[in-house]
């Protein structure tokens, strides 16, 4: 049977990006969450997406974490259990981070390609009696090479790899530079039937990252913000440290946005889905809690209603956290009600 999803949520800083070992790891997330996940909104969401790290998953020498791939394992079946299905992403690399500044190694040593294709050898022989309208396999998230065609060459050695052991298991693959839209008339897509095509999407940042620290651009800037149009209107633009405001205008960060831009912004997306006939897989997307909540509310019922009229599947960033459904008690956010509504 055809791996089929249409709302799901990510499982963040569980297995990925996450200091957290042992106990604290173990209780981080739980039979429970899926439950609770499996019944929000009346069963409205259908799967996972749940990312995991080389670095949790196996050590510096290559032997896998035995708890980590239990924990894993334990994800899996709690998913099943509960009629939920799981898209396994490969997040993080020891030789690729999507902040890496330079070129990863992994598209500049053929050793380190090969070594990504094992990792992928490696977790389908652990997964390969899972279901295939169960679990899904996510070759790497958010891709960062300079030149696209060595993500192309990279994605087409862990597809390879797959495809020597699973011939029906679906595929989830992304285009170069952080999954965005537009290089997605750059991705190489294989003549394969079992694939979904991801992107991400984000804009405008200065919505969806307000005074997000980690946004190296503007996450300094904790002026007036609007939604729709221009994120910083002219004045507060004006006004702005000079440094600052040369990065957002040579970045086109503050171009008018809304439903239509949002709409103008897939259409790469859009047109590879319509030349392969593959499904279109919203893989990230969400707004952070600093953000106005007027704002945050608007901004989610545009992309939502994007995708509903476009056929997109998605998984919001994320489950647990500062853009969650719940926040970091547990509790459930208002994010949860408009996801589901």
């Amino acid at each position: 049977m055809p791996f089929k999803i249409r709302r799901g949520t990510n499982i963040s800083h569980w297995l990925s990006q996450s200091e957290r070992r042992g106990r604290e790891r173990r209780e981080f997330f739980t039979e429970v969450d899926v439950q609770r996940i499996a019944e929000m909104g009346g069963g409205k969401f259908d799967h996972i997406r749940l990312p995991i790290d080389e670095e949790q998953m196996w050590d510096a020498a290559g032997n896998a974490d035995a708890e980590a791939f239990d924990l894993l394992d334990n994800a899996l079946d709690w998913c099943e259990s509960a009629g939920l299905r799981a898209v396994v992403d490969l997040h993080l690399l020891r030789t690729h981070h999507f902040l890496d500044t330079e070129d990863p190694p992994l598209y500049t040593d053929p050793h380190e390609e090969e070594r990504f294709a094992n990792l992928w050898r490696q977790l389908s022989r652990r997964l390969d009696a899972r279901a295939t309208d169960q679990v899904a396999y996510e070759l790497l998230n958010e891709a960062v090479a300079r030149d696209p065609e060595d993500w192309n060459r990279v994605a087409m050695s862990a597809c390879r790899a797959i495809r020597a052991r699973e011939l029906e298991r679906t595929i989830v693959l992304g285009s170069n530079w952080f999954n965005q839209h537009h290089t997605f008339l750059k991705l190489r897509v294989p003549e394969d039937d079992r694939m979904i095509l991801t992107f991400h999407y984000y804009y405008p940042m200065f919505i969806t990252h307000y005074t997000a620290r980690w946004w190296a651009v503007g996450g300094s800037y904790t002026g007036p913000i609007h939604y729709p149009g221009k994120p910083i209107a002219d004045a507060d633009l004006a006004a702005m440290d000079p440094e600052l405001r040369h990065a957002v205008e040579e970045g086109d960060w503050n171009r008018p946005f809304g439903r239509e831009a949002i709409i103008e912004d897939l259409q790469q997306p859009l047109i590879v889905q319509e030349r392969t006939g593959l499904p279109l897989y919203c893989g990230e997307f969400g707004c952070f809690d600093r953000t106005p909540n007027d704002l945050r509310m608007a901004w989610y019922r545009d992309i939502l209603s994007v995708f509903d009229e476009y056929d997109i599947a998605w998984a919001n960033w994320d489950y647990k956290g500062s853009f969650g459904i719940v926040d970091h008690n547990g509790d459930k956010t208002a994010i949860a009600d408009v996801l589901l509504s």
